[in-house]
């Protein structure tokens, strides 16, 4: 005789705190003063934004700190309209991954400053390599939303 698993739902909120660590206060702390660090690695010469602690190539710590340009360039991009649990947006939204001019990796990070309802002009106004830039929130908290999004620039 074949088991039978059975399943029923239940929707689970947990809220946490976590540590920041060394690294990530600084970072915050810069989005305060409406600048975008990163940490450079001293062997490859690569700079993460966020900064990081350590390089993911070289596994070399990094302390030094360099400022990036608040643009950059669009890598890739997804238009979310549809809600789902846990959204911290209200849809429709952009998010896309950033090459901030000055960083060696992506920043995620939603994309605003135009009409999002019809999906095909989204489409003809957001293409990849689009040329963005940071628009700061009037209200400094020294999180990720003091940059309330990324802008197309013109």
């Amino acid at each position: 005789m074949a088991k039978e698993y059975r399943t029923i739902r239940n929707d689970v909120a947990l809220p946490y705190q976590w540590a920041l660590g060394k690294t990530w206060p600084r970072f915050f702390d810069g989005l305060k003063e409406e600048k975008i660090r990163g940490t450079k690695c001293a062997d490859c010469g690569r700079v993460y934004v966020p900064a990081r602690t350590f390089c993911p190539v070289c596994f070399t710590d990094m302390t030094q700190w360099v400022d990036v340009k608040p643009e950059g360039k669009i890598v890739t991009w997804t238009l979310v309209r549809e809600k789902y649990y846990g959204q911290v947006k209200e849809p429709p939204y952009v998010v896309a991954l950033i090459k901030l001019d000055g960083a060696d990796c992506g920043f995620s990070h939603f994309i605003g400053g135009f009409d999002l309802s019809d999906a095909k002009q989204v489409r003809q106004k957001l293409k990849t390599g689009a040329k963005v830039k940071a628009v700061w929130s009037p209200e400094k908290k020294a999180d990720i939303h003091d940059i309330v999004c990324f802008a197309p620039v013109k």
